[in-house]
């Protein structure tokens, strides 16, 4: 199994046998369904195309509000309609997790990139502006790069060898150590 579509629930937090407490992240991982096998000759590369969180009343095109695509080495080991689950994943040590993260839309300076600002009193009118942003007639623009206010998050973020604290496959459950990216019920994806 390349892989694995689930969904955030949110943190807790687990209790080891030595007395020790553990931060983790829980994930539910419902059966996924392979929506397409793409092999090397049809498709110029070998994949499989994951569907996740199925619609209760799905149309003829859409029938999964998540599809993801995995590559795989052996598209032939695999055929549409089979079903991924957690039940044979008993000895998976880490994962690599990727989710978007939560969205803070427009944000400014002091925010986005940490600007100490101006003084706040004194009849200062510098208060969280970024300041100059040019130099003068010379290059007549503002250079590629320039820190300015902006949209903030919602990005696509990868977190490698991630290790793996409980699997619950009965319940669906996996169990990340630390946070994970995103809102909770967010999807996330599981390479292995």
């Amino acid at each position: 199994m390349p892989g694995i579509i689930g969904q955030k629930l949110g943190m807790s937090q687990v209790l080891q046998d030595d007395g020790r407490v553990i931060p983790v992240t829980f994930v539910k991982c419902s059966p996924n369904t392979i929506v397409q096998v793409k092999t090397k000759e049809k498709d110029g590369y070998p994949a499989l195309v994951l569907g996740f969180d199925a619609y209760k009343n799905p149309s003829k095109n859409k029938k999964f509000k998540m599809v993801r695509e995995f590559r795989v080495e052996k598209p032939e080991n695999y055929q549409k309609d089979q079903k991924f689950e957690l039940k044979g994943l008993e000895g998976i040590k880490a994962v690599t997790v990727t989710s978007q993260s939560k969205g803070k839309g427009m944000q400014g300076v002091v925010r986005k990139y940490h600007f100490a600002g101006g003084p706040a009193t004194h009849g200062s009118t510098f208060h969280r502006e970024p300041g100059a942003v040019g130099a003068r007639s010379k290059p007549g623009r503002v250079h590629k790069g320039k820190h300015l206010p902006g949209h903030m998050g919602y990005e696509q973020v990868t977190l490698k060898d991630r290790p793996v604290i409980l699997l619950a496959p009965d319940k669906e459950l996996i169990a990340i150590k630390g946070p994970i990216p995103g809102p909770n019920k967010g999807y996330v994806f599981l390479k292995f």
